[in-house]
């Protein structure tokens, strides 16, 4: 071996591991809503022109995710529940209590962690073990994968793939998770990106938050949806939101239905 081509094999081996590094994490910049909406529609969620999804994270919750249930219900609207597989075996009857109300139930992961380490193996088998869970326990296969935290690795991406889910993140989020969020705030922020078509992020427990933060959603829940319909637009879960055709540009919401 040369002295060239051997500091060129020194040089490959030494980046491999921030090659490798770089695809994993690399799929996460799609976090960054303005970046996901612009490049990548689908994966914000963009559906129905003349529709919006309601999709709750981290559940469920036995003190909290019943409120949503009944708020949805005097609503009239249903949703889709992003499940944590830990979560959904320790509540089985509250998940299937969510199914027969209606709403859909999604994967959101087994556990609530950060991917920053490439681990494909683990992250296979744990969306695979959830999507098992899901189906035995509601007797309904999901459609849907979103990732803790909107943290979208290659290795998760792959994972969802390979147990047949479609990734979906959002359009627009409440930040119902923080310690000052009041149901005014989630309405605001909601608001400020609420569109046809467009997919809205809430959560109906504090478990992976601040401490009592769901109320605040639960408080904004019943003003986003007025805002909706008084928009002309319905709400609706993934499944009522998502087709082939859904290629329509979104179109605004009126001011007219702010609550």
């Amino acid at each position: 071996m040369s002295l060239v081509s051997g500091r060129a094999w020194r040089t490959a081996a030494a980046l491999l591991p921030v090659g490798v590094a770089a695809a994993h994490i690399g799929p996460a910049a799609t976090w960054l809503p303005g970046l996901r909406l612009r490049f990548c529609p689908g994966l914000s969620g963009t559906g129905r022109p003349d529709h919006v999804a309601l999709t709750f994270d981290d559940g469920p919750d036995p003190e909290s995710t019943p409120r949503f249930l009944d708020a949805l219900d005097d609503l009239g609207t249903r949703a889709t529940f992003f499940v944590l597989g830990e979560r959904l075996v320790r509540d089985p009857g509250l998940a299937r209590e969510t199914v027969a109300r209606g709403h859909e139930v999604a994967v959101h992961g087994w556990t609530h962690d950060r991917p920053w380490r490439p681990a494909p193996a683990r992250d296979s088998a744990e969306i695979a073990r959830t999507v098992r869970a899901v189906r035995d326990v509601t007797g309904r296969r999901p459609q849907w994968y979103r990732p803790p935290y909107g943290i979208l690795t290659s290795g998760r991406w792959a994972a969802a793939r390979r147990a047949g889910l479609r990734t979906v993140l959002w359009s627009a989020w409440g930040e119902d998770w923080t310690a000052d969020a009041t149901a005014a705030s989630v309405r605001a922020r909601v608001a400020a990106d609420l569109r046809g078509g467009g997919t809205v992020l809430l959560h109906d427990t504090d478990r992976h938050s601040a401490p009592g933060c769901w109320h605040s959603a639960l408080g904004a829940l019943p003003a986003i949806v007025r805002r909706c319909q008084d928009a002309g637009l319905t709400v609706g879960p993934l499944a009522d939101h998502l087709h082939p055709a859904a290629t329509a540009r979104p179109g605004a919401v009126s001011p007219a239905g702010e609550g």
